[in-house]
């Protein structure tokens, strides 16, 4: 088989997964089964990859140079190029391998050997989302065998319906149906190699070759957003649009009309928008903590006008949300939404310096608020926000170039606490790092720096900055000294804790050792209790601003990572002066 393509491609946000049925077929290449020839060289520099939206013409041949199907006119097509998702749709083992290989207008030839689920267009369908896992489905079905005999026929009544992913129709069936659009007709042919028992073929013995003639009639999206079957959104309703391009993916405002019920037997109905909120719609503005997790996760994924019930687990709906009266704990819900309409963001292209300052400005604040309230992945995510949109900006005068370094210095050091405050001091101590690159005597980054070693147990590294501070800056040895101070009383409190099990250590006998190994981590544990105690009751007038919330500690790290770099004066305590660190 032999297939001419011309690709261009789009970003679309991928979600990481476990082997696909697609990466199974892929472990069966074998050498010389598949090849590509360039027939003529594309642009740019980077190739489409999984969750990338590819845009291609494609022409099927044999390999004698029949052509069986097309989307080009001259081929006998209708001239549409095809629309599909990396990862998510359907597709023939050629172009799967082939397209991730190709450039933004490059054409080649990929000859491949998988004959086995081979489909030909008879009516285009509408719009370009096909069926996957666990998509319910409605499609006319019939089937030949390859001399012509009808063995299958759904062409009458109700249409047959499945659920995409659960063996309910033939294996190469399946594949040949996640490859077509809403409305679409084809004939999909499956060789017997992909031929497997099914409620709608059970018998299979005998038939090398199946045609199957398809009409896909409508299916529902069903989307498993977790991955684990716990939070799962069914569409009542299509919406108007594309999915996912005119899904309210980015924050925004958005308003919708939605019914809240428990899952028992009775699905009590909790609040009601039309019953509850005088007939009026929830106004809410997503990323920022307003609704449940999960409520926000799905309606994210919605259509303006569509309507969706929404299944959740409780971690993800009340359990860690302010929780009605009348929604008692760890309770399963339902959410059933209709998503009326939603603004995006404004548009910062063509906005001169001051009104994105504006914008920047008001994100910031928003982030400030989040921070206040202790939601600290939202706050971090909004001032991230604004440091991706800073990429694109080029101020034009010094006096903008100043307004502008100070101001993402500003959002590192913000997305440093938040960092700290979810105790990934690493992270912090990165975010740190970007300002203290740009701007070497920074004070407050080396202040927020030193805060995020001391808090991973790096005191050496912490001093330094806290001394630092104080040659650069004179005005900030209060809170240099004050930080040193704090820092020597948690280095001996380390040394006092640690020196105590290790005298115990040396003291026992070896049989006693586990006995020992037990009350040092039992010592360690308050070790790092009480890091954490002291780092959190710092104060300093820069730990006032929300721009410079006070510093926490990392979750409780080893002993030995909390004893070192006082390790050495330490076993010099005990005597053991030929001790060396490797």
């Amino acid at each position: 088989m032999a297939v001419e393509e011309d690709a261009a491609q789009s970003y679309l946000p991928s979600k990481k997964k476990s082997e696909s049925e697609d990466d199974k077929r892929r472990k069966k290449i074998v050498p010389g089964s598949l090849m590509k020839a360039l027939m003529r060289p594309g642009g740019g520099e980077s190739n489409p990859s999984d969750g990338d939206q590819v845009i291609y013409h494609c022409t099927v041949r044999t390999l004698d140079g029949v052509v069986v199907d097309s989307t080009r006119s001259e081929y006998g097509g209708k001239g549409i190029p095809i629309r599909n998702v990396l990862g998510k749709n359907k597709m023939i083992l050629g172009l799967l391998e082939g397209i991730p290989t190709m450039l933004k207008g490059e054409v080649a030839m990929v000859v491949c050997d998988d004959l086995g689920v081979l489909k030909k267009v008879i009516d285009e369908g509408q719009g370009w989302e096909s069926p996957r896992e666990p998509y319910e489905v409605q499609a006319w079905i019939s089937a030949k065998t390859a001399d012509g005999k009808l063995i299958l026929s759904h062409t009458e009544g109700e249409p047959y319906f499945f659920t995409f992913g659960k063996s309910e129709v033939p294996k190469g069936l399946e594949m040949g149906i996640g490859t077509m659009a809403g409305k679409e007709k084809a004939v999909i042919y499956v060789t017997k190699q992909y031929l497997t028992p099914s409620p709608l073929l059970p018998e299979i013995e005998g038939y090398e070759e199946i045609h199957f003639e398809v009409e896909l009639v409508h299916f529902i999206q069903v989307r498993d957003v977790l991955g684990d079957g716990r939070l799962i959104k069914r569409r009542l309703q299509d919406g108007k649009g594309e999915f996912p391009m005119d899904c309210p993916l980015h924050d925004s405002l958005l308003r919708v009309h939605y019914k809240g019920m428990l899952l028992n037997e009775k699905k009590t109905v909790f609040y009601d928008t039309r019953v509850d909120n005088q007939g009026e719609p929830l106004e809410f503005s997503s990323g920022e903590g307003m609704v449940p997790e999960g409520f926000e996760m799905c309606v994210r994924l919605m259509l303006p006008g569509e309507i969706a019930l929404v299944t959740c687990p409780p971690d993800y709906a009340y359990d860690k949300f302010s929780r009605p009266a009348n929604v008692p704990e760890g309770a399963h819900v339902a959410w059933e939404i209709e998503l009326l309409g939603f603004e995006m963001p404004k548009d910062w292209t063509g906005l001169n310096f001051q009104s994105i300052m504006d914008e920047a400005e008001k994100i910031r604040v928003t982030g400030n608020r989040l921070f206040k309230e202790g939601k600290f992945e939202l706050a971090k995510a909004k001032y991230e926000k604004v440091l991706r949109e800073f990429n694109h900006v080029n101020p034009q005068t010094d006096e903008d170039g100043k307004v502008f370094l100070d101001t993402r210095n500003l959002l590192h050091l913000n997305v440093a606490a938040c960092f700290l405050k979810m105790g990934e001091c690493r992270k912090s101590i990165e975010a740190c790092n970007k300002v203290l690159d740009a701007t070497p005597v920074h004070v407050k980054a080396l202040y927020r720096r030193g805060m995020a070693y001391m808090a991973a147990g790096d005191f050496e590294e912490a001093r330094n900055d806290f001394q630092m501070m104080i040659k650069i800056d004179k005005s900030a040895e209060p809170d240099a000294t004050a930080a040193l101070s704090k820092l020597k009383k948690q280095e001996q409190e380390v040394e006092r804790k640690a020196l105590k099990q290790f005298k115990g250590l040396f003291d026992k006998k070896p049989g006693e050792i586990s006995e020992v190994q037990i009350e040092e981590r039992a010592a360690v544990d308050e070790i790092s209790g009480e890091n954490q105690k002291n780092s959190e009751g710092s104060s300093s007038e820069w730990d006032e601003s929300p721009d410079f919330p006070a510093a926490v500690a990392a979750p409780p790290v080893g002993w030995f990572y909390n004893l070192w770099p006082t390790g050495g004066r330490l076993f010099s305590a005990l005597g053991f002066q030929i001790c060396t660190v490797l």
